[in-house]
């Protein structure tokens, strides 16, 4: 029995349901979300002391660059009482036995819908080979990739519209039109960002666009533990995510060349499987977050 309670609760309250064991869903993404997200740590800490509740699991929106030093002391096994923490980004700590990777999914924040493949979707073709839309870093990869699009007369074909500074203010235009444009196009084009891990890959999966993903880790403190050796979305890959990887945009246009020559029946063949593949994914992490919870919280019955 799951009690699930939302909203953006800055100041800890209280936990308004007689529970033993609490999931908190924790931003960590800056130093003015830790310290709310700290916080409420300390409450929790408080019901643990005071022996009101007995497990506590942390689902964490980490730091871009991994940057969740702060957390630790929390932990377990650092004699804190958080028995679980499930993080995004490839966190070098992740051992699958207390500290786990967790997807980023879609930006909810921004209501990305819960979208069900329809006939059409699956089937009807696509008017364009790729998509992009998004902010151009100076100096970043995605401005080789502007450059490689435009020198092919790559851009003609796709649904490119590059900004040059990031604008977190969604319009319902802009946003429907970034919703259209993955469902109108064969591939997304997922350049990297502060990490390479992005809302974007998920949001394609959802219309059936395929990623392109620049497979390259992103400066900071992710996934630098020889379990990685240095290679990112180690939880997308292990779970055999059926995405284009490619290390450089310069691979793009044979891609893209490649994609010219696919048959309709060959795209709705790989949408169908991307598409598969999505769904599975996310009952599968919806599966094992609640097993690893249970055999975590739950008394066991052997003897």
């Amino acid at each position: 029995f799951h009690s699930f309670i939302t909203g953006p609760s800055v100041v800890p309250g209280y936990f308004s349901v007689e529970a033993e064991n609490v999931v908190l869903v924790l931003n960590g993404r800056e130093k003015a979300k830790i310290a709310y997200a700290t916080q409420w740590l300390h409450y929790t800490q408080m019901l643990i002391q005071t022996h009101k509740i007995q497990h506590v699991a942390v689902v964490l929106l980490g730091n871009e660059q991994c940057n969740n030093e702060w957390i630790q002391p929390f932990l377990k096994r650092h004699g804190g009482f958080v028995n679980l923490l499930f993080v995004t980004y490839d966190y070098a700590l992740v051992n699958e036995e207390d500290i786990f990777q967790w997807p980023l999914g879609v930006a909810t924040y921004r209501n990305f819908p819960v979208v069900e493949p329809s006939w059409s979707m699956l089937r009807d073709p696509r008017s364009y080979l790729c998509n992009f839309l998004g902010t151009v870093y100076k100096n970043s990869s995605r401005e080789t990739l502007m450059e490689i699009l435009k020198q092919d007369g790559l851009d003609k074909l796709c649904w490119i519209a590059a900004r040059d500074q990031w604008q977190p203010q969604e319009t319902n235009e802009s946003f429907k039109n970034y919703q259209d444009a993955l469902l109108r196009s064969d591939l997304t084009l997922c350049p990297v960002g502060i990490n390479t891990e992005c809302y974007r890959i998920y949001e394609a999966c959802s219309y059936g666009s395929l990623p392109v993903i620049e497979d390259v880790m992103t400066p900071g403190d992710c996934g630098n533990s020889s379990m990685y050796h240095s290679a990112p979305l180690q939880l997308l890959k292990t779970m055999g995510a059926p995405f284009i990887f490619i290390k450089n945009w310069k691979e793009l246009p044979a891609v893209l060349e490649k994609e010219k020559k696919m048959s309709l029946q060959e795209k709705i063949q790989r949408r169908k499987k991307l598409v598969e593949w999505y769904q599975n994914f996310k009952a599968w992490m919806r599966q094992k977050f609640i097993n690893t919870l249970e055999n975590s919280f739950l008394p066991s019955d052997k003897g």
